[in-house]
């Protein structure tokens, strides 16, 4: 096998720092768009954040419209809506997504079903859906995250629970990835601590699975129209990771016990972009693999600081409750990796007995500390839900293919049955 030597890169324009959104306006005017569409979700706009965006565009000759029927973790039947709606009320020059994932998420396939033909589950990674590509490319988006983690604002991809097969799955493509980021830190402030937490564990996770990740040297020479957002760990991936698990060391803890301190708002800001241009180019692995069906398989769980009209794991939280186990699955890809990330997170944790066991030790601590489940079975599974979440994990073969070592059905329901009780 002839392997591979080259790796890409891509990220969105960024602006970064306290009252960035308010230059939003002018932004978009030098695009050339007059009219817009701001997508947030009810919580978001209840804030007055999303139309305090929208209304200072008007100042530079920009026509705004409010969409504020983005669904918190958002489904098949939700992002079909949204893209009927848009359709009905366009078209738009442009769109601006105000708020966490779930936002960003709706902005793009928005944007992806208003710039091409077809339905949503055309475009929807395979197995799960048809895996099409884009025919046409797309218009701006600016992403605005509220939330500190998902990385959205950064990546190619969009998340959504295809309800009727109940799988969380994605569609992945290089145009989804939004045209330019915007971080205003002072946006965040009104997180929850329950929001900070789980957010936060997946910009850790992010920074952690690519940072392990199969690095791109180890797969087969592609050719040109081959290659695909995700490559693997590479240099300037590894270099963002390394620096959002820095400024996650110092200020994760402090965001979640006091969701005013604006200097630790601002370093998870960071932290989170910087985990999304590592895990936006070289991707994620088993955690997020796992994430999907504990999350699309939801029973009855309603977490602190989330709307609670109906059961959900967030994700953040999801891909944290096998996170233990998973990275000590992967430990023996990349020993000196797992080392040095649980050395950067807590230099002052005790060396465990066995090296493998040491990052793992330092994720669990963390966890008690944030208020995150101790694992899958805090939030409704027992070993009877094992092989359905196994053939969840499966599906996710576009993400379980970066995984430093091979997976098999054996090993995710090893991981998963000791992630029921991870203390």
């Amino acid at each position: 096998m002839q392997h591979e030597q080259v790796f890409t890169y891509g990220a969105p324009q960024l602006k970064f720092g306290a009252g960035a959104s308010d230059e939003i306006g002018y932004d978009l005017s030098v695009t050339g768009a007059r009219t817009v569409l701001v997508v947030t979700d009810p919580g978001v706009a209840a804030t007055g954040g999303p139309q305090r965006v929208a209304d200072q565009m008007a100042q530079f000759g920009v026509v705004a419209t409010v969409f504020d029927g983005s669904h918190v973790e958002p489904t098949d039947e939700s992002l079909a809506a949204a893209v009927a709606w848009a359709r009905e009320n366009g078209p738009f020059d442009a769109f601006v997504a105000v708020g966490g994932g779930s936002s960003i998420d709706t902005a793009k396939a928005i944007n992806l079903l208003t710039s091409n033909d077809g339905e949503l589950m055309d475009y929807v990674n395979a197995p799960v859906g048809g895996g099409r590509a884009p025919e046409h490319p797309l218009k701006p988006l600016i992403a605005v995250p509220t939330t500190t983690g998902t990385g959205s604002e950064s990546t190619t991809i969009c998340v959504l629970d295809v309800l009727s097969q109940k799988v969380k799955t994605g569609i992945s493509h290089a145009r989804l990835r939004p045209t330019s980021a915007v971080i205003d830190p002072e946006l965040t402030l009104t997180q929850p601590p329950g929001v900070t937490a789980a957010a936060g564990m997946d910009i850790l996770c992010h920074a952690l699975e690519s940072y392990t990740a199969r690095p791109y040297t180890s797969y087969e020479r592609k050719q040109p129209h081959e290659r695909v957002p995700y490559c693997g760990s590479n240099p300037i991936a590894d270099m963002w990771s390394e620096k959002a698990l820095h400024l996650l060391a110092g200020a994760f803890r402090r965001a979640v016990r006091d969701g005013d301190d604006r200097a630790a708002r601002t370093d998870m800001a960071m932290a989170a972009t910087f985990a999304g241009m590592g895990f936006g180019n070289a991707g994620v692995h088993v955690p997020h693999a796992n994430a999907y069906p504990i999350a699309g398989q939801v029973k009855d769980f309603r977490p602190e600081g989330y709307p609670q009209d109906e059961p959900m794991v967030p994700h953040g939280m999801a891909v944290a409750l096998t996170a233990p186990e998973a990275f000590r699955f992967t430990y023996e890809a990349a020993p000196e990796r797992h080392l040095r990330v649980a050395q950067i997170l807590d230099r002052d944790a005790p060396a465990t007995d066995e090296p493998a066991d040491q990052l793992p030790s330092v994720l669990v601590a963390l966890m008690r500390d944030i208020g995150i489940p101790a694992g899958i079975g805090a939030v409704g599974y027992d070993e009877s839900d094992v092989p359905s979440l196994v053939d969840g994990t499966m599906k996710q073969q576009r993400l379980l293919a970066t995984a430093p070592r091979p997976v098999t059905e054996d090993d995710v329901a090893a991981i998963l049955t000791r992630s029921i009780h991870l203390w």
